[in-house]
């Protein structure tokens, strides 16, 4: 009976660096009791440190490496770089994995509780029984990364693919956690730290053996600090826009501040470098953006056809993954997704004013004030100064696709899409004034620049608009086709 070969390993680079959170992340220990509905995992020996454990980071590595090799959404296959880096099984062997991931201990600089709701798309109120909170780390919060490889002849050719992976942390392009598509666990890393040791020889043995950090060397390139040139092959296909938007009125996205005293209601904010700033979440950015395609996809092609439409994505809605053979149709005659391939991103509003208002619900019958129902809460004003940039993307974009989000992007320019609540009083309507709109497919990106001015709106270059205008034609032709085959 033979054993297996041993790998021959003949040195090891130990890699390092401080993980910063730009934005809130949850990373969920599994439980179900507690005093929110989703908490946060934490070391057990103490039972309050943050900790990531070493199999989320490296399968967010792996998942962002057969990304770039592969493409959004496609199976890894055999001979991969990712599968080859770090391990593969399948019924006839199984492969280790040339990385070893330590887990990481955090220090978080603030916790943040959030509640998260499901809204009805026609009758815009929430839903019931689907109201949640949810445990954040704040932005800010720190983990220190250790990652060791293991150099052999065998290994040595993937030194380019595991400088691919760590560069995505670097670039801010991996996220990590829960609910990454809606603005969560967005993170970086702005420098590296890196020691060698060559193990065939007495001195770099022994150095490895005592942790010695003499020889390492630090940089924010990890392509240089590897000596190691960049993949050429990025398989990826995107659509993103950044549009930057002003607020001429108010905006309340509800949150509770949980002291007395406070208003009942107050607009959201968050933990950030500047301070505990007001910001537009992405769970509320996405679920008004998804209601307002759903509207635009039904009076394209119908109802049952627009839900599967928006449905391929947006994603499923919350609490409908049982009802995975309904779902297995989709407009486009392939399966559905399990999550959304649109992501967003949490943003900060610059130059906005708190002010609190009171209220009173009005007895339609008497004209007079409605006992016990006085209330106030605190909005947002932008006083025609304050500005958001607003981010979306979407994955491996069809040319319909494109245009049922330039349609959603056309709504909240003109003011007709108001996030928030209480937008039958005329809160969270915004003004866009500038949006930068980028394709990518084919290894190629087309770019187009949007500016409000006095004159009108212009876009650069100059047979650009005739180019986006394709893109919303060609959701009238899907619809068009859809039509022809029900017929």
């Amino acid at each position: 009976m033979s054993g297996r070969a041993a790998r021959k390993i003949t040195g090891r680079i130990l890699i390092s660096g401080r993980l910063e959170l730009e934005t809130p992340a949850h990373f969920g220990n599994g439980d179900v009791v507690g005093v929110t509905d989703m908490p946060l995992l934490r070391d057990p020996s103490d039972g309050m440190t943050p900790l990531l454990t070493g199999a989320s980071i490296a399968g967010a590595l792996r998942a962002y490496l057969r990304e770039v090799e592969r493409g959004y959404g496609e199976e890894g296959k055999a001979g991969d770089l990712a599968g080859r880096l770090f391990g593969s099984l399948d019924k006839r062997r199984s492969v280790q994995s040339w990385l070893l991931v330590d887990d990481a201990l955090g220090t978080a600089t603030g916790i943040e509780l959030r509640d998260g709701v499901a809204i009805d798309a026609k009758t815009r109120t929430a839903e019931d029984r689907k109201k949640y909170d949810i445990e954040l780390l704040a932005a800010g919060t720190t983990f220190d990364l250790r990652l060791e490889f293991l150099e052999s002849e065998e290994s040595r050719d993937l030194l380019p693919a595991l400088a691919t992976a760590l560069n995505g942390l670097a670039k801010g392009e991996i996220g990590l956690g829960m609910r990454k598509r809606r603005g969560f666990g967005r993170c970086r890393v702005n420098e590296w730290r890196m020691r060698k040791y060559d193990l065939t020889q007495p001195a770099g043995l022994v150095a490895w053996l005592e942790d010695d950090s003499r020889s390492e060397e630090r940089g924010t390139d990890i392509f240089a600090l590897l000596g190691v040139l960049r993949l050429t092959q990025d398989r990826r296909r995107w659509f993103q826009m950044d549009a930057t938007f002003r607020l001429p009125g108010s905006l309340l996205i509800r949150s509770s501040t949980g002291q007395p005293g406070s208003p009942d209601m107050v607009h959201l904010k968050s933990l950030r470098k500047g301070g505990i700033l007001p910001i537009v979440s992405g769970t509320s950015l996405a679920g008004a953006l998804r209601g307002r395609a759903l509207r635009i996809a039904n009076t394209v092609l119908g109802e049952q056809k627009g839900c599967e439409f928006v449905d391929a994505i947006f994603g499923p809605p919350m609490d409908e993954d049982s009802n995975a053979p309904e779902r297995a149709r989709s407009a486009a005659g392939r399966p559905l997704p399990g999550s959304s391939r649109v992501n967003v991103e949490e943003s900060v509003i610059e130059e906005g004013r708190d002010l609190v208002q009171s209220r009173v619900k009005i007895d339609r019958f008497t004209g007079g004030a409605f006992p016990t129902a006085l209330f106030s809460e605190q909005p947002l004003f932008g006083n025609g100064q304050a500005e958001v940039k607003l981010t979306v993307s979407l994955r491996n974009p069809e040319a319909w696709e494109v245009g049922l989000l330039l349609l959603v992007l056309k709504d909240l320019w003109t003011g007709d899409l108001p996030l928030g609540g209480e937008s039958s009083v005329g809160r969270g309507r915004l003004q866009g004034r500038g949006a930068k709109l980028t394709l990518r497919q084919n290894g190629q990106e087309q770019r187009w620049d949007l500016k409000q001015t006095d004159d009108g709106l212009r876009c650069e270059p100059a047979n650009g608009a005739t180019a986006l205008e394709a893109y919303v034609a060609a959701l009238w032709n899907y619809g068009r086709t859809v039509e022809e085959e029900k017929a």
